[in-house]
């Protein structure tokens, strides 16, 4: 029969028992997810950080201060995390659907034995949510973040403060696909009613990039309307709905809170019809990317998974705005919204925009930075004289990657229907005339010709991949009727065929029309003078929303 334990032998075992709990204890807090996140809200409560090792740390204004634990503004209790990691990838997101993939590959935000990112790259990456513009530039100047969110074209307007970075571009991440729109009133019908208007957009931002797209496709520029700059677009969709101009280009969902504000008013052209004007890249330091290729490379080929597979199924789109939410604070029916109102690009995707395709004939990144360049230097919103593209762009993540499958291709051509009398007659959202000359009686295009199409109407068919576009001819009253309508359709429709053959362009997509002499340019009625029929000899492209 056992004796009673000794005072000395309980002592021992409550020494045992205390160590236990405290191992325990500390295995929790060091070891697990939980304890670590439990570990973030003891610090951000009691402002100290056991992880701070330096004893710097950002401000909020992304000065580097001693001593302080502050960050800038919008980030996250991961990020401070993440600061006492070199292994970590630090990257700066906004609340915008795009980057979806990235989120959905690593499992949330934070880096964890779950991310799809470490178990097949053995990468740690961080997610940072700094929805304030100026915010995420400071974080990324003083290394709290690697990556930095970047918008190609408006992208001109930061090379002077930003050159000094030395900094490279190197993902397409998103092709926005709604998530920017043009709101009109009740008497606008067409881009063209828009002349003279007053329309209001936030300026140095993708917001002109929309705007000077969708005045060339009208064949406008932007002397042609009166310009409201405003500093963001939720404040031009303010003026709109305050009645100060008579248009808006803003960003969903404030176009549905538009439209219920304004009665009659409406969504005349989005970056659905204009699909291929505003694209989202990630940019990061040169110094950063010599040190870290291997990582970016690991990063390039699981976001470009996470997107294949999200594109791929609906469950998977599902998972992927729930973990957006979770992030954001969207709720996950909005966040879905989000995430399918851009274009989730492919590995194929970037093959075509970082120009390593030599058989597309589409936009890339380096013909969008350049026009859009020209376009906010005209608003002097960028400097004259602007780093070149191929100094930006880094494709070596691209070119190393193998993937291959269905789902990592390009995004194809939209299957359209053969135009039916219906689409000849359908409302244009806008038209643009051009005067390409036929010898007398001819129907055949010159050089001249083609050089004129290329210049003058190419880069709005490419830059509105998925509208239909309506070629019609038109002749003076010179000459029989029924030669006039027959040589006007055949010039429309060797206009329509260059465009197809030069840049792959799916044939059902234009509409060809011969409109003779029966549709004269306002003024010109009776082919008065040789200037009036000169007039009438023309070409006009329409983009019509199916």
């Amino acid at each position: 029969m056992a004796g009673r334990l000794t005072t000395f032998s309980k002592f021992l075992i409550t020494l045992v028992i205390m160590g236990i709990i405290g191992y325990g204890l500390y295995f929790f807090l060091n070891k697990t997810e939980e304890g670590a996140s439990l570990k973030d809200k003891i610090e951000e409560t009691t402002g100290t950080s056991s992880g701070d090792k330096s004893g710097q740390s950002g401000d909020a204004t992304g000065s580097v201060t001693n001593g302080s634990t502050d960050a800038p503004a919008g980030k996250s209790a991961a990020a401070r995390k993440a600061g006492t990691d070199e292994d970590v990838l630090k990257v700066q997101i906004f609340t915008w659907g795009g980057y979806a993939p990235g989120l959905y590959f690593n499992e949330g935000a934070e880096w964890s034995e779950k991310s799809r990112f470490y178990k097949e790259y053995g990468l740690k990456v961080d997610f940072v949510l700094i929805d304030d513009f100026e915010g995420s530039r400071k974080a990324w100047e003083v290394d709290e973040v690697d990556l930095l969110g970047q918008e190609t074209g408006a992208m001109n307007t930061e090379m002077e403060r930003l050159a000094k970075y030395d900094p490279r571009v190197f993902i397409q991440v998103d092709w926005s696909r709604g998530g920017d729109a043009v709101v009109v009133a009740r008497n606008i019908k067409t881009v063209n009613d828009l002349k003279g208007k007053k329309i209001a957009y936030g300026g140095f931002s993708p917001s002109v990039s929309f705007l000077a797209h969708m005045l060339e496709s009208a064949g406008m520029d932007f002397d042609d309307v009166e310009r409201v700059e405003v500093a963001s677009a939720p404040d031009a969709a303010n003026a709109f709905k305050s009645g100060k101009v008579d248009a808006a280009i803003v960003w969903s969902p404030d176009d549905e809170a538009c439209k219920r504000a304004v009665a009659g008013s409406k969504v005349l052209q989005s970056t659905v019809e204009a699909s291929n004007i505003i694209a989202d890249v990630f940019m990061v330091k040169n110094a950063y990317l010599k040190k870290n290729r291997d990582k970016l490379e690991k990063f390039y080929e699981g976001w470009m998974k996470g997107a294949a597979e999200i594109n791929a199924s609906k469950n998977n789109l599902a998972k992927s705005a729930r973990i957006m939410s979770e992030v954001t604070g969207v709720p996950p029916a909005d966040s879905e919204g989000m995430i399918g109102s851009v274009r989730l690009t492919t590995h194929g995707d970037n093959q075509d925009f970082f120009g390593q395709n030599t058989n597309f004939k589409g936009v890339t990144g380096e013909s969008l930075y350049n026009k859009m360049g020209n376009k906010f230097a005209e608003l002097e919103q960028a400097p004259a004289k602007r780093p070149q593209w191929r100094s930006l762009a880094w494709a070596g993540a691209v070119q190393k990657s193998k993937l291959e499958g269905r789902t990592h291709t390009s995004e194809k051509e939209k299957e359209y229907t053969p135009p039916t009398a219906k689409d000849k007659a359908a409302p244009a959202i806008s038209s643009k005339p051009i005067s390409i000359a036929f010898p007398s009686g001819k129907f055949q295009l010159d050089e001249n010709a083609k050089t004129i199409i290329d210049l003058q109407f190419a880069d709005i068919a490419k830059s509105y991949r998925n509208t239909r576009i309506r070629v019609e001819g038109n002749t003076d009253n010179v000459g029989k009727m029924a030669m006039n309508m027959s040589l006007s359709e055949k010039r429309a429709r060797a206009v329509a065929t260059y465009l197809q053959k030069q840049y792959n362009m799916n044939a059902n997509r234009f509409i060809v029309v011969g409109n003779g002499p029966n549709k004269p340019v306002k003024g010109c009625e009776q082919n008065q003078d040789n200037a009036c029929k000169a007039k009438n000899r023309r070409t006009e492209f329409q983009l019509v929303a199916e």
